[in-house]
């Protein structure tokens, strides 16, 4: 991944990262005010031999001090100098407990052992650690008296009496929290990779780039209000997702599909936008000037009809059976060049209907009647109906929703195409989230309140009717 992947990760999870950097501080705190307070007290002794009275000796008795004073650093937490103090001072304590509260250290090429005594009382630890400094000069001497003679050559003096500490040593609170949050923080940034590594959701168009080499053709927004507008260009012709129909159309006459003007329009699975995009791309495309036939080729679910508030009884199933001829079913729709055929009865067998030969010199003739031919076909995975009519247009539009479809489900719905010979378009990206790394990014926030346009009272479609005449004149060129 690069740089600005990474950067888009944080941002897609900033929440759960802050919310785990504020626990990991939390925690922290917690942890330090349930602790005891500590105060450390130091006590030094200063470790010297019997002086010599020539250079030799001074420098034999300096070695001699030198080699002994880790001895006398380990020897400072051994019962044998802890014991006394306990005695003497009454602790209510064995020698190892009192060593765990005990360190003794001594810095190279230095002569004074450090004695440092750590408790929850600051005045009982300074008095331990200058018990533990004369403690520590009577075992030295017992030890380094040699056999018949009363002055050991060894002498520790006490060079530094240990006071009382006014401020505890731990819990460090300002460290804690800063440590608490630096894990809080790591843990959330891992969280957030990990959700990006095992995420296989479609969310942008670079993980459409990842799956295909055909072209992103259109950006779709989502609305919330999506399913009481269908028609957005209607309801709202100058929306944010109005816009992004139009540069959709703007897109698809410039793809290169050596001349073909039928496109099927379909998705992975259902409730991926695919009615939707493919009515107001049809609006869109007509607006333009574009003389455009839309089919509802779904012949399982069909939406066409409802979301264009036509009648849907008869249709395209009774043109390919031999009911009735399309110009009796094909319906204009609003004051624009769009005609609707939609979908009809639901028959037992869509896809050898939309297989079949009738369906096929169907599409020949509108495609030489129309500008635009689109068809609304169901979703490629749980049936084989797109499939089959692909073979039949110039190419397949693909729909795929951000944030729903999975890259495992497009694959498959590419793969279905390729199966079958078919040529993909393009892909339709809808349901965009408008904020976010993720956000739809066209951009159209300067508004249109200066064009004198905005809030007009969009048109009313028409719900049923006949074609002209003149329009009857064309259509009866129509296969039957």
């Amino acid at each position: 991944m690069e740089l600005s992947d990474y950067i888009r990760i944080l941002r897609k999870n900033w929440l759960v990262i802050v919310v785990t950097t504020l626990v990991g501080v939390a925690v922290a705190a917690g942890f330090s005010l349930t602790r005891t307070p500590q105060f450390e007290a130091t006590s030094g002794v200063f470790v010297s031999t019997e002086g010599g009275s020539t250079i030799t000796e001074l420098q034999q008795g300096s070695n001699f001090t030198q080699a002994r004073i880790a001895t006398y650093v380990e020897l400072v937490e051994e019962p044998f100098v802890l014991n006394p103090v306990i005695t003497d001072l009454g602790l209510n304590m064995n020698a190892d407990a009192l060593a765990g509260r005990v360190t003794a250290s001594a810095q190279l090429d230095s002569t004074i052992v450090q004695i440092t005594v750590t408790d929850a009382d600051p005045a009982k630890a300074a008095l331990i650690a200058n018990a533990l400094g004369a403690s520590l000069a009577n075992a030295v001497e017992t030890l380094e008296t040699r056999d018949g003679q009363e002055v050991s050559p060894v002498k520790l003096t006490r060079v530094r009496d240990a006071q009382a500490p006014r401020v505890p040593v731990s819990p460090n609170v300002p460290l804690n929290l800063a440590l608490g949050g630096l894990v809080g923080l790591a843990l959330g940034v891992g969280i957030a990779v990990l959700r990006a590594v095992l995420d296989n959701k479609v969310r942008n168009t670079r993980d459409i780039e990842n799956l295909t080499d055909r072209p992103l053709i259109g950006a779709i927004p989502f609305d919330p209000k999506a399913k009481e507008r269908p028609l957005i260009l209607e309801a709202d012709p100058h929306n944010q997702r109005s816009e992004a129909f139009r540069a959709l159309r703007t897109n698809l006459q410039f793809l290169e599909m050596d001349g073909g003007n039928i496109f099927v329009v379909t998705s992975s699975l259902p409730s991926e936008g695919k009615s939707t995009t493919t009515i107001n791309l049809a609006v869109a495309l007509a607006d333009a000037g574009k003389r455009v036939a839309l089919l509802d080729t779904d012949l399982r679910k069909p939406k066409v009809a409802e979301y264009l508030n036509i009648e849907g009884g008869a249709g395209l199933t009774d043109v390919l059976i031999g009911r009735a001829r399309v110009a009796d079913v094909m319906l204009p729709w609003g004051k624009r060049p769009l005609y609707v055929l939609p979908a009809g009865k639901v028959p037992p067998n869509p896809s050898e209907l939309l297989g079949s030969k009738q369906m096929g010199q169907l599409l020949e003739a509108l495609g030489n009647e129309f500008d635009v031919v689109l068809c609304d076909a169901p979703p490629l995975l749980p049936v084989t109906d797109a499939a089959v009519l692909s073979k039949f247009t110039a190419g397949a539009l693909l729909i795929v929703a951000a944030g729903k479809t999975t890259t495992h489900q497009l694959s498959g719905a590419l793969d279905a195409l390729e199966t079958v010979g078919s040529k993909v378009g393009g892909v339709v990206l809808t349901m965009l989230p408008t904020r976010g790394p993720d956000s739809y990014g066209y951009g159209y926030g300067y508004g249109y309140g200066g064009y004198g346009t905005y809030g007009a009272p969009a048109e009313k479609p028409t719900r049923r009717g006949r074609k002209t005449s003149a329009s009857d004149s064309s259509d009866d060129q129509l296969l039957p």
